[in-house]
């Protein structure tokens, strides 16, 4: 349940090269509490977000911790956030004009500290315009459009007030001639961890290339992965890549030596946390793609089961893909 106790929006117009600071709060109802509602809970379930951990000398910890004092009250709090990112971006190659929301949040009865940031995009839209012969309608460029509910947040950071635990969506930029995160080097100095989509990535990616240095197959070897995550997260909500490679390569010790030379040095040496349902939603199914342009999906606890599907060699080192047991067929073309 997400309850949203209060929330402001800055703007940061480059184009002008005018900061728009709000003096007021929004007020959260009707079509703006849906606007931040849907937007908090899309980021909030977000794959592509990484854990972090403050720095012992981050001065956004400081502010953190003044607000929650009642040193500071939540407009200038946000104010002060704002204006790091604006100096950040002012300095940044990839400068545009952008809209800044903070909110202080409960999810789940946790408190939750929000920062959005959005790039400001170019949308049409239409205007009336009122002339000598009446009413004239016409289209327009609008150069401040935000997302709407089926998109997401390009940039985010959810911090809880509790725990300090950060989650963090963050763009690189060129600053200074330095490629930079700025949300976490800059706006809230914290270290970050792998994203649990990073995590399946390596994961899939590491186990390809090993098993396509020993001649195995790699489609094989995916479907393997596969089973072992929705395996381990019918029990865990941490996806151990190391473990994952003892097993996916159980028979062969030299396979597991690679694969764990390659993860570690990839950065994934501690279990990564995951979302169990929004993995195992991803790990139910294996998509195949033939270069004759034929599509597969096929669920992955029968991938590797002869009784419904068979993969075979042939004779002309070509494969084939035999589908059994099929009482019924239903077009979804």
């Amino acid at each position: 349940m997400i309850i949203i106790d209060k929330a402001i929006l800055h703007i940061l117009d480059f184009n002008s090269g005018m900061t728009v600071y709000s003096d007021e709060e929004l007020t959260v109802q009707d079509s703006i509490e849906t606007f931040l509602y849907k937007h908090i809970e899309k980021s909030w379930g977000s794959q592509d977000a990484k854990p972090g951990t403050f720095y012992d000398d981050s001065a956004f910890q400081e502010k953190l911790n003044a607000y929650l004092a009642g040193e500071m009250s939540f407009v200038p709090f946000s104010k002060e956030i704002t204006k790091t990112l604006e100096e950040a971006f002012t300095h940044a190659e990839e400068m545009a004009s952008a809209d800044v929301i903070v909110a202080d949040v409960r999810i789940d009865d946790r408190r939750q500290i929000v920062v959005f940031k959005s790039n400001s995009h170019i949308g049409y839209t239409h205007q009336v315009n009122q002339t000598e012969n009446g009413i004239k309608n016409e289209i327009i460029n609008h150069y401040s459009i935000m997302p709407n509910l089926t998109q997401k947040m390009e940039e985010f950071a959810f911090i809880d007030v509790e725990s300090k635990a950060i989650s963090v969506c963050a763009k690189k930029y060129t600053i200074d001639g330095n490629s930079i995160q700025v949300f976490p080097e800059i706006l809230l100095e914290c270290s970050l961890t792998p994203s649990p989509k990073e995590a399946i990535k390596n994961l899939s990616k590491t186990a390809a290339k090993v098993a396509e240095a020993y001649g195995q197959d790699k489609v094989a070897t995916e479907a393997a992965v596969k089973s072992y995550v929705a395996e381990n997260m019918q029990e865990t909500d941490e996806l151990d890549l190391v473990e994952a490679g003892k097993e996916i390569f159980k028979d062969n010790p030299s396979m597991q030596s690679d694969f764990d030379t390659a993860i570690k040095d990839a950065g994934f040496t501690e279990p990564v946390k995951m979302d169990q349902e929004a993995t195992l939603k991803k790990m139910c199914k294996h998509k195949l793609k033939t270069d004759t342009g034929i599509e597969l999906t096929i669920p992955t606890d029968y991938f590797d089961n002869t009784e419904f599907v068979e993969f075979n060699n042939n004779d002309d080192g070509t494969l084939s893909i035999t589908l059994k047991h099929i009482s019924n067929i239903v077009n979804r073309g």
